[in-house]
């Protein structure tokens, strides 16, 4: 396999400092070092590979760490805290990523009907060790960047591939749920949804629990398990991702975005801010300048 992820850290280390784009539809490449700001966010549901260096990545109170010899599936919208590493021999950090499409999934799930064994059911995110003809095929795939006029034709066939070679090993349940609308993790993922784009609004629970059409006990139980987080814990991350985002943007003062992410108190918001990112904003803003100008 360490032929393959050579081959693979070639073809993707044309890739510059943090997130570039490859022209093929959902698929990125990330490197070099991130601030850490920059890698607490609302992530889409994807499947990341390492092809250099490690990463960490926070989802409530579970801590995951992947490196080449791993990938990772996210399967729902999840708020995240991470950071990368360079490898210890001073490579810097080198991924490559997959936006998953559920559609496409659902499509690829109703031409090749499989039995896949979930063995952490109802968890939105986990990390697994990558095999060989996952690896090749992402490397079909990057190939295709040396060969854009080929990319409309071959990029929607190798995706496939990597999805279907997913959906054969160990986290392939989370695919296979994501694009089957009576799963739980289906259900959750559209009270996820409205959360996410309406989360400056008061949460009521039993109004989530019917857009899952689950009980209330049921819901919150399924939430937890998919996304670490209760739903009110969910909100409250989205918005303080959302403040750090603006923050860091200059888009106001700390006091206003607090108000403008839903916050009625200024001060539980510095409180609830410093808990999550280790410092109150202004500090925390001042040090993300720090870091960008060098010092």
């Amino acid at each position: 396999m360490e032929q393959q992820i050579q081959e693979l850290r070639a073809l993707a280390s044309r890739a510059e400092n943090r997130r570039t784009e490859t022209g093929i539809p959902r698929v990125a490449m990330v490197q070099g070092e991130i601030p850490e700001h920059l890698l607490a966010a609302v992530y889409a549901p994807m499947v990341n590979l390492i092809l250099t260096g490690s990463k960490t990545m926070t989802v409530g109170d579970r801590t995951f760490h992947y490196d080449p010899a791993t990938y990772f599936v996210m399967s729902v919208d999840l708020p995240a805290v991470g950071s990368v590493h360079p490898a210890a021999t001073g490579e810097p950090y080198l991924a490559v990523s997959l936006t998953l499409d559920a559609a496409i999934v659902g499509e690829l799930i109703r031409d090749l009907p499989l039995d896949v064994c979930s063995t952490l059911f109802g968890s939105g995110f986990s990390v697994a060790p990558v095999g060989s003809e996952l690896l090749d095929a992402w490397i079909r795939m990057l190939r295709l960047i040396e060969r854009p006029g080929e990319i409309a034709v071959l990029a929607p066939v190798y995706e496939r591939e990597i999805l279907f070679r997913v959906l054969q090993g160990p986290l392939g349940w989370m695919l296979r749920d994501i694009a089957s609308p009576n799963t739980a993790l289906a259900r959750i993922g559209i009270a996820i949804n409205w959360i996410r784009h309406n989360f400056t609004e008061q949460i009521r629970m039993d109004a989530l629990a019917e857009m899952a059409a689950l009980s209330v006990s049921a819901f919150h139980r399924h939430f937890k398990a998919v996304t670490a987080l209760s739903p009110l814990q969910y909100q409250k991350r989205v918005r303080l991702l959302h403040a750090r985002s603006r923050l860091m943007a200059g888009q106001g003062s700390a006091t206003s975005i607090a108000f403008s992410v839903g916050y009625e108190s200024p001060n539980q918001f510095s409180r609830e801010y410093a808990r999550l990112f280790g410092l109150p904003p202004s500090k925390d803003v001042l040090k993300a300048t720090q870091e960008f100008r060098g010092g």
